[in-house]
């Protein structure tokens, strides 16, 4: 056992089992031992990869996408635009290059950074030092954003958030824990107690043995985005891997390690942890905090209707040849790489006119 699983199989032995979601926070987040505090994540010497490090064209569309909602919505000066969990600052730093075909919008809008890495911060205020607009990092999502319209970028975000497990049996449906065995290694159990679940009716009657999983601190910072955009004007854009809600049941949390898959409770601190995100769920938050969802839709398709089988040409002729341009855009649009799983939400104003990419 690995320095943080000692120090979280102790805690188990103090307080009992802990919740999947705990151990998940723990995993990616302590400050000592955390994935996100020792190692470089992204990238080919890291973990995994994401679309912004894949190819230029993701962010660029992105950047696009975002100045024209603001425009849709009267230019409204000052705003702001927030980006979650900003990786090595590759996204947000595309997304203004792209940007900059509007003066007027760098001259309304500051940039702020939610990231609670050390690390990843440094690599974020290198990549942006000549960005051509103000640029601030926060550590959480904050109310302070509330003053103006606000249009929020995620991408690959609420994958990580920690997530709630629950197992349908004989009791009735009981939360998954992380415990001790009695060999003193981390292992799952599940509560003496059955929860009181509100179970979506898309999800169909759950056989023994189903899985419910649920990301309370996802849907709850989506309402909080959505209730900032009803109110004050602006647009959010999530997109990231997971199903729309007609997928019935099923576990989905993993660990991935060196681009591979891992034990999720063996070694925790050294794989990344995710989880398909429910775009259903974070669609109702949206809409029971007075804005409006637009999706989900297919990465794919998305990106496709914005435009990117032109830019890739575009760029075959001007910069990186044909044959490494075609390989970005497969990788990005092709079902059976990420333009199927991988999915984009928007949330807008209700009388907000329907934002690009989003077909009726």
């Amino acid at each position: 056992m690995n320095p943080l699983a000692v120090r979280i199989a102790r805690l188990i032995e103090v307080q009992g089992p802990i919740s999947v979601a705990q151990f998940m926070s723990m995993a990616l987040h302590d400050p000592v031992d955390g994935y996100y505090a020792t190692r470089e994540v992204i990238g080919a010497g890291g973990d995994f990869i994401t679309a912004p490090e894949i190819s230029q064209m993701f962010s660029e569309l992105l950047g696009a996408w975002i100045v024209q909602a603001w425009r849709d919505q009267g230019s409204p000066s000052p705003a702001r635009l927030v980006e979650l969990g900003p990786g090595r600052g590759t996204l947000m730093a595309d997304a203004l290059r792209a940007a900059r075909l509007d003066p007027q919008f760098q001259k309304s809008v500051e940039v702020v950074l939610i990231e609670t890495s050390a690390g990843l911060r440094a690599a974020q205020a290198e990549v942006l030092k000549d960005a051509p607009v103000p640029v601030r990092w926060l550590e959480r999502f904050a109310d302070s954003l509330a003053d103006r319209p606000v249009f929020v970028l995620a991408n690959e975000f609420f994958d990580a958030l920690p997530i709630r497990q629950f197992v349908f049996g004989e009791r009735g449906w009981c939360e998954r824990m992380v415990g001790v065995d009695r060999g003193g290694a981390l292992t799952f159990a599940l509560s003496p107690t059955p929860s009181p679940l509100a179970v979506p009716s898309e999800r169909g009657i759950p056989e023994a043995g189903a899985v419910y999983e649920t990301c309370p601190s996802g849907e709850a910072l989506i309402e909080q985005i959505a209730h900032m955009i009803a109110r004050k004007g602006g647009a959010a854009l999530i997109v990231d891997y997971g199903y729309e809600g007609q997928s019935g049941f099923g576990e989905t949390l993993q660990a991935v390690a060196h681009h591979g898959y891992a034990n999720v409770l063996e070694n925790p601190g050294e794989a990344d942890l995710s989880a398909h995100v429910d775009f259903a769920a974070l669609a109702r938050a949206a809409q029971s905090a007075g804005a409006k969802a637009y999706g989900p839709m297919p990465q794919g398709e998305f990106l496709l209707s914005l435009g990117i089988v032109r830019r890739a040409e575009a760029l075959s002729r001007n910069h990186l040849g044909e044959s490494g341009i075609a390989k970005q855009l497969k990788r990005l649009v092709e079902p059976d790489q990420m333009g199927t799983l991988f999915k984009a939400l928007a949330i807008l104003p209700q009388n907000a006119p329907r934002p690009p990419g989003f077909i009726p």
